[in-house]
């Protein structure tokens, strides 16, 4: 059913390390149905994605510093370095978020059925 492999592609195979049954696992936790063609494009690019993690895992980096932010350049405060430029992301004069949360036991009481620490509520996934 397959045509004939280039040489690269044929060790690229004998290499592999997503399988076929492991997509088809992962497809079924996941509770997804995948078509058998939708399930060869997703072996080819989980195999594709680990390759070339494989390759950067080559590259010699020990010289280089490690990056405190990715999005350094985005920083609000520029008089900062580092995570604390982003300090915006906490606000001081917001202190427990948008709105006060709702009491634990105050949420359970008008709950239909719980068990004292959690909602209870019907299965609603079936296998």
């Amino acid at each position: 059913m397959r045509g004939r492999k280039s040489g690269q592609e044929s060790r690229r195979d004998t290499k592999m390390k997503v399988t076929e049954k492991d997509v088809a696992y992962v497809a079924d936790l996941a509770n997804l149905e995948l078509t058998e063609k939708e399930r060869c494009v997703l072996l080819r690019d989980l195999n594709s994605i680990l390759d070339y993690i494989d390759r950067l895992n080559q590259l010699d980096t020990t010289d280089v510093p490690p990056m405190a932010q990715v999005s350094d350049r985005y920083g609000v405060d520029q008089s900062q370095t580092g995570s604390a430029r982003f300090a915006y992301a906490g606000r001081d004069d917001v202190h427990e978020g948008l709105r006060k949360s709702l009491p634990h036991e105050v949420a359970l009481q008008n709950a239909p059925d719980s068990d004292g620490t959690f909602f209870k509520v019907p299965k609603v996934i079936e296998r």
